[in-house]
């Protein structure tokens, strides 16, 4: 089994998503430890805006630029990457109401025609079906309990709808929320992702069981 370890915080070691994706990682090791793990920590290793040039994985040309070359190399890296794994935990803390632009400029090179989805007469199918994505997500406010917070908010709802779009059913939600508000709210909020992890990880050995 592999797993996909993705981080996007540029907050390091203060950072509350990539305490939670450790945490998820060391009590997934704990119940799988033959787990195979690749980290990916996008802030360290930043990538490139989604560029013209980037473009070349939707628009093939004949003779690519270097440049060109160069930005398919890394989608195809990214995506191979991506597609090996059966487990994807993804830090994505919300930055003004969405994901970091690290994480965005990932997602964007992995939604690539013929590897992730394909288009078909009854419209979008996607092909990386069979894994389950572990969302791990912080916010420094409260966003889920009124419909003003929901309307704001573009971190889950993203992320939920992108790797459904991928053909990924199995998209499991650890959040952390209200980090910012006080220590009695930060340690509600983790307390809650730790729960989630708990959950997530138990849920997955028990459907495992049962297959």
């Amino acid at each position: 089994m592999k797993l996909l370890h993705v981080d996007s915080s540029i907050n390091g070691a203060a950072s509350v998503t990539r305490q939670l994706t450790q945490a998820f990682v060391d009590q997934w090791l704990s119940a799988h430890p033959d787990t195979e793990v690749e980290r990916l920590d996008l802030a360290a290793e930043t990538l490139p805006h989604f560029s013209a040039d980037s473009m070349i994985i939707r628009r093939p040309v004949t003779e690519p630029s270097d440049a060109q070359a160069r930005e398919a190399a890394l989608a195809e890296q990214l995506v191979n990457q991506f597609l090996a794994a059966d487990v994807v935990v993804v830090g994505a803390p919300l930055y003004n109401f969405s994901i970091p632009s690290q994480l965005k400029a990932w997602i964007d090179r992995l939604a690539q025609a013929g590897k992730t989805f394909r288009y078909t007469e009854k419209g979008p199918e996607g092909l990386a079906t069979g894994k389950t994505v572990i969302a791990v997500m912080s916010r420094g406010g409260i966003y889920s309990n009124s419909d003003i917070g929901q309307a704001m908010e573009h971190q889950e709802s993203y992320l939920k709808t992108i790797f459904g779009f991928f053909g990924i059913t199995d998209v499991r939600v650890v959040l952390a929320e209200g980090a910012d508000l006080g220590g009695e709210s930060r340690a509600k909020a983790f307390k809650a992702a730790e729960a989630a992890i708990q959950a997530a990880v138990e849920s997955y050995d028990e459907a495992e069981t049962a297959a």
